[in-house]
């Protein structure tokens, strides 16, 4: 729909016209020299105002993230509500510049809110983003340096804007995620807790000894001090178990809890400390795929 402008805003520039229209060729010079010394004048002093304006703009964003800072506000928070300050500001500097220049600011303001009526139509995609943007800060399903997976990619998160949540992952890519989907789709947040789980599948052969092997690994995890037991709450003793009977192995699993910082370097540590140790503490034997073939003669 188009914004109508009011009566009045139509009906002084034609009688300004009709007046201009009678008055002599020296009344005309003189009258569009003044106007033109006038727009000049209100054009400077919109130009002065707006760099004026940016400049309090600059100082009040970082009175305000030096405040935020100062008071341990969240990171998360901290950001959006920079990026809000930062919006808001502008948007009241252009609104005062064009009333310096002499444009009417109420069918300025009638026109930008109806295309901002089009606009969101048109970006209800961005307008999402921005709801979960709220919603994220809001229910606070992680925070700044919170190890997270979501919508196919794992990382650290960096930032968390009005529209986008940034994160960079271990090979140090930065990924740029919307908000909305974060906020409606399943987030794995690895950061909340103290301790996880190490998980490890081994596979041996058919007719190794699998209390051998058991006896093997638990040994080999007792005498590491970051493995921890049953005595830590929420924590439980390591636990070596057959999972499956396959096809060409005997697939044991292994468990043990550690601390979350300690997480990835159990996991490698023993992946390679079960491929050299186990052949000679259990003989075992870690079998690849094979197949029998029988021939038979007629």
């Amino acid at each position: 729909m188009t914004p109508s402008l009011p009566a009045d805003s139509i009906a002084a520039p034609a009688a300004e016209l009709a007046q201009m229209g009678n008055m002599t060729f020296d009344e005309l010079i003189g009258t569009l020299a003044s106007k033109a010394v006038h727009f000049g004048i209100s054009l400077f002093a919109a130009i002065t105002v707006f760099y004026i304006g940016r400049f309090v703009i600059t100082r009040l964003y970082r009175m305000a993230e030096k405040l935020m800072l100062k008071r341990n506000v969240e990171a998360s928070l901290t950001t959006f509500v920079l990026s809000m300050i930062r919006i808001v500001l502008y948007f009241i500097l252009l609104v005062t510049v064009i009333g310096i220049l002499g444009l009417e600011t109420s069918s300025f303001l009638a026109i930008f809110a109806s295309a901002g009526v089009a606009v969101g139509m048109a970006l209800s995609g961005t307008l999402q983003n921005f709801a979960g943007g709220v919603l994220i800060l809001l229910l606070k399903p992680f925070k700044v340096g919170d190890a997270i997976e979501a919508q196919g990619y794992a990382g650290t998160v960096r930032k968390i804007e009005i529209f986008n949540t940034v994160i960079t992952t271990p090979d140090n890519k930065t990924i740029i995620i919307p908000n909305g989907g974060l906020s409606t789709g399943t987030i794995n947040n690895s950061t909340t807790q103290t301790m996880r789980r190490v998980d490890w599948t081994i596979g041996i052969s058919y007719g190794d000894s699998t209390a051998r092997a058991r006896e093997a690994i638990l040994g080999m995890l007792a005498s590491d001090s970051r493995i921890l037991r049953a005595s830590t709450p929420g924590a439980a003793d390591p636990a070596v178990f057959v999972a499956s009977l396959d096809d060409s192995a005997v697939t044991i699993t292994v468990r043990a809890w550690v601390l979350k910082a300690d997480y990835w370097d159990v996991f490698f540590g023993y992946n390679e400390r079960f491929l050299n140790e186990l052949p000679e503490r259990a003989g075992v034997r870690f079998p690849f795929p094979q197949m029998d073939v029988h021939m038979h003669r007629d």
